[in-house]
C-alpha cells in the first residue's frame, strides 16, 4: 500500500467480514461477547487489510484518551531519568500514551497553568514524578481539589489520603550503616545529599538512627552535605577527613559523590577498604567498575516508575468502573545492599 493510499476503515472491515461495525468494534476492544469463529474471521480481515484502529475514534467512543500526564524535573540526574524510563515501559505495556512536561527547576510551585495544559489534553491520570524538595509540595493541599483525574506522586513523604510510590531511602541508609557496623568499623561518617531533598534526609536519618541504636555517638563533625555531584563529593570528603580524623568507614548518599571520595582517598594514600570502607547509594552501572568496585545500595528506579503507572491505572479503572474507590496509600519499594570490594572485611 503506497504512502498516499487511504487507510482502510472499520466499515470496510465489517463489509469484508460480513458483520456489523459494532461487532468489529467489540473485537478491537477485546470484548467477550463475540463468538470465537466470528472473532477469528474479523481478525483475519483486519490483518489482510492492514487495518489500524483510530486512537482518536477510540477515545471519543469511550470518552477517555488513554493518555497519562507526566510531570518531571531534573532529567540530567540519574534517578529521574531512570524513573521516567520505567514509566515509559509500563505505560506502553498497558496501552497508554504519555504527555510529558518538565519543570524548569525542582522548586517550582506555580503549577496551575501546567495543570490546565494537561487537563485540556484530556489526560486520564497524572504522575507527579518530581522529587520532594523544600516546600515544592505546598500546593497539594489546595490545588488538588481542582484536579478531576487521579494523581500519583513519586518520591514523596507519606501523607494520609495521597497515593505515593517511593523507594525506602531510610531503610537504604540503615542497610549501608549496619553493613559497616557488622564489619567492625567503629567510626562511620556520612556524606549526605542536599538536605532540602526528602530522599537525602531519609538516608541520613537511616545512618544516624542505626549508629544510635548501636550505642555510637553522632555529631555534626561526622557528616558533611554534598549536592549529588562528584565535585561536591570531593569537597565534602576533604572536609570530613579534616573534621573526623579517626573515621574508618563512610556511607555516601550517592555513587557519583562516592566516586570522587575513592579518587581522593587514593591521592591521600588511604587504602580502600583496609583503612577506610566505603558504601555508596544508587548502584549506577559504573559502580562495579570503580577501583575498587563500590559497595552500594541499589534502588530500582525503573521498577519505581513501573509501579507508579500500575497504581495510577488501577485508580483510573476503579473510578471508571464505578467500583469501590481504592484507598490512597503509600507504597515503599525496598532497596538492596550490593557488597563489593570497597567494604570487604579486613
Amino acid at each position: 500500500m503506497g504512502i498516499h493510499s487511504k487507510r482502510p476503515t472499520i466499515v470496510q472491515v465489517a463489509k469484508a467480514a460480513g458483520v456489523s461495525t459494532q461487532t468489529v468494534s467489540r473485537v478491537i476492544n477485546d470484548r467477550p461477547d463475540v463468538a470465537p469463529e466470528t472473532r477469528m474471521r474479523i481478525q483475519q480481515v483486519i490483518d489482510e487489510l492492514g487495518y489500524q484502529p483510530s486512537a482518536l475514534a477510540r477515545s471519543l467512543s469511550q470518552q477517555r484518551s488513554y493518555t497519562l500526564g507526566v510531570v518531571t524535573a531534573g532529567l540530567k540526574y540519574i534517578g529521574p531519568s531512570r524513573t521516567l524510563n520505567g514509566i515509559t515501559t509500563k505505560a506502553e505495556q498497558l496501552g497508554y500514551a504519555l504527555l510529558l512536561k518538565e519543570l524548569p527547576d525542582f522548586t517550582t510551585n506555580d503549577i496551575q497553568s501546567l495543570i490546565h495544559f494537561l487537563l485540556a489534553r484530556h489526560i486520564d491520570g497524572l504522575l507527579w514524578a518530581v522529587p520532594e524538595i523544600g516546600d515544592n509540595r505546598n500546593w497539594v493541599e489546595t490545588s488538588l481539589a481542582s484536579i478531576p483525574v487521579p494523581i500519583v506522586f513519586i518520591t514523596m513523604q507519606s501523607r494520609p489520603g495521597f497515593p505515593i510510590v517511593s523507594v525506602d531511602n531510610h531503610l537504604g541508609g540503615m542497610l549501608a550503616t549496619q553493613h559497616l557496623l557488622d564489619l567492625g568499623r567503629q567510626h562511620i561518617g556520612h556524606i549526605s545529599g542536599p538536605l532540602g531533598w526528602w530522599e537525602a534526609r531519609q538516608r541520613k536519618q537511616g545512618w544516624q538512627e542505626t549508629l544510635q541504636a548501636a550505642g555510637r555517638g553522632v555529631s555534626d563533625a561526622h557528616c558533611v552535605e554534598g549536592n549529588w555531584s562528584s565535585s561536591s563529593g570531593e569537597i565534602a570528603f576533604q572536609q570530613l577527613l579534616e573534621s573526623y580524623a579517626e573515621m574508618d568507614a563512610v556511607f555516601i548518599a550517592n555513587d557519583q559523590m562516592a566516586l570522587a571520595a575513592l579518587q581522593l582517598a587514593h591521592r591521600r594514600g588511604l587504602r580502600i577498604p583496609q583503612d577506610l570502607a566505603v558504601v555508596g547509594f544508587d548502584n549506577i552501572a559504573e559502580a562495579a567498575y570503580f577501583y575498587p568496585s563500590l559497595t552500594t545500595v541499589s534502588q530500582n528506579q525503573h521498577e519505581l516508575g513501573c509501579q507508579a503507572v500500575q497504581v495510577l491505572v488501577n485508580l483510573i479503572e476503579a473510578a471508571r468502573s464505578g467500583a469501590q474507590a481504592i484507598e490512597p496509600r503509600s507504597f515503599l519499594l525496598a532497596p538492596e545492599l550490593i557488597v563489593r570490594d570497597s567494604s570487604v572485611a579486613r
